[in-house]
């Protein structure tokens, strides 16, 4: 199977099965693009009984190749990647991306979510 990003946006309905399926967005960022700004890349994944299986993310701008693969690991242009060790959130950089949908519910909820991540005392 396939459901690709552009498809879903425009409106077409899409299921996600037990079928193998690859999942596509060819422009992953697409209002950066549309606005020049340099957060954009190619999205891959492939799902197998609804559970992924492996990613890539192709960084256009900067030329990155982002993978992974369960059990794997994730590389970045072949490097291993990792996360830091830390647990303490208040030591913490927050980054965070308001969506496009401006449905007033949705608009209500993604609020109700920033003041909660904003009265956590962390770096920014």
């Amino acid at each position: 199977s396939f459901i690709g990003e552009e498809s879903v946006a425009a409106g077409q309905g899409s299921i996600l099965t037990d079928n193998p399926t690859w999942i596509i967005d060819p422009v992953d960022g697409t209002t950066n693009f549309v606005h020049r700004f340099p957060f954009v890349a190619v999205s891959i994944g492939f799902v197998v009984n609804k559970k992924i299986e492996f990613g890539i993310v192709y960084s256009c701008v900067d030329d990155k190749m982002y993978t992974a693969r369960k059990g794997k690991g994730a590389f970045c242009n072949g490097q291993r990647l990792q996360v830091s060790g830390q647990q303490d959130i208040t030591k913490s950089l927050l980054v965070t991306e308001l969506g496009s949908n401006r449905d007033p519910e949705t608009i209500k909820i993604i609020l109700s979510n920033m003041e909660r991540l904003l009265t956590i005392p962390i770096h920014g």
